[in-house]
């Protein structure tokens, strides 16, 4: 296949390209990135020279270029998308751009282009958020977004879905929980508590902590998109989470035992607003259809990453 990967520079598109073409030899991909802050060529620094690897730097709201790009592709896999809530607080304008906008032009092109199959990866924020004793999030959970990052997401997840029932446009959309692994950017939860450890630095801790979320390594995320892509139905929405539920306050100390670090590293802030309280994702629809699930100890998978950070951050 010949495959458009959008945001392939980023933390999950770049360790999907890494994975695809170790395993689909044959396979041609185009990556292309506006490479912004989080953008980083460096996590594809083993594949820059493969002859079936192209990366292109531009913009998914610049319609010219994604109309000249996905001529002759046979799947797009939409990944770029600006994603630190904290971020969107502070100024909405570019989520809404990248991820609505930007969603709509890489549509309309695969619409125009032979209605070419597009898989779109949106998140489990998009839901809202959970009680104590309320049910994982599933593939028929009602929208509830409540930042602007996650209502940016869900408005793209609706036009994906718009260009299916209107245009018969071939989609699919998977929802995952918090991704974690190598190359994450520092401002994530589990890269900052690493990083700030490793430079001695304290460690914020929003509110009590007791915020809860489930994490799922990045090489699970894109094992279960490609069991979307080989094998989903078309029109379909797949929830893929990596059933390890921790607070924020008890994964910080995880990191810090794994680290031989004290308490003392920690250091309450005021909370950020509307913080979402937990996450949770049934993943039994990807389980069931798709024969996905997770492969990665969540323990171990964390003691990798920091042994990455370790390698590789302030080298």
């Amino acid at each position: 296949m010949r495959i458009l990967i959008t945001g392939g520079a980023g933390f999950i598109g770049s360790d999907f390209i890494r994975y695809w073409l170790e395993k689909y030899k044959d396979d041609e991909i185009i990556n292309l990135d506006v490479l912004t802050y989080a953008g980083n060529l460096g996590s594809l620094k083993e594949i820059e020279n493969y002859k079936n690897y192209k990366f292109v730097k531009g913009d998914i709201c610049n319609a010219e270029l994604v109309n000249e790009l996905v001529k002759g592709v046979d799947l797009i896999v939409h990944f770029a998308a600006e994603t630190h809530v904290d971020r969107s607080i502070a100024d909405c304008s570019v989520f809404i751009r990248t991820n609505v906008e930007g969603t709509g032009v890489l549509l309309e092109a695969a619409k125009n282009n032979g209605k070419i199959r597009f898989h779109h990866i949106s998140t489990d924020e998009v839901f809202g958020h959970l009680g104590i004793g309320d049910k994982a999030f599933n593939e028929r959970t009602p929208y509830d977004p409540r930042s602007p990052y996650s209502a940016s997401k869900a408005a793209a997840d609706h036009l994906v879905r718009a260009y299916f029932y209107t245009y018969g446009l071939p989609i699919t959309i998977s929802n995952c929980s918090n991704n974690y692994g190598p190359y994450a950017n520092r401002e994530k939860f589990i890269p900052l508590v690493i990083t700030n450890l490793l430079q001695d630095k304290k460690i914020p801790i929003y509110g009590e902590g007791k915020n809860i979320r489930d994490w799922i390594n990045v090489r699970d995320h894109n094992r279960g998109v490609e069991a979307i892509i080989k094998k989903g139905k078309i029109g379909e929405t797949y929830c893929l989470g990596g059933g390890g539920e921790i607070s924020n306050l008890d994964l910080v100390k995880k990191i810090l035992a794994i680290m031989g670090a004290g308490e003392d590293k920690l250091e309450f802030v005021a909370d950020r607003a509307g913080h979402d309280f937990r996450y949770a994702i049934d993943s039994s629809k990807a389980q069931s259809e798709l024969g996905w699930k997770k492969e990665i100890d969540f323990t171990a998978g964390l003691k990798q990453t920091i042994e990455w950070y370790k390698e590789n951050y302030l080298n």
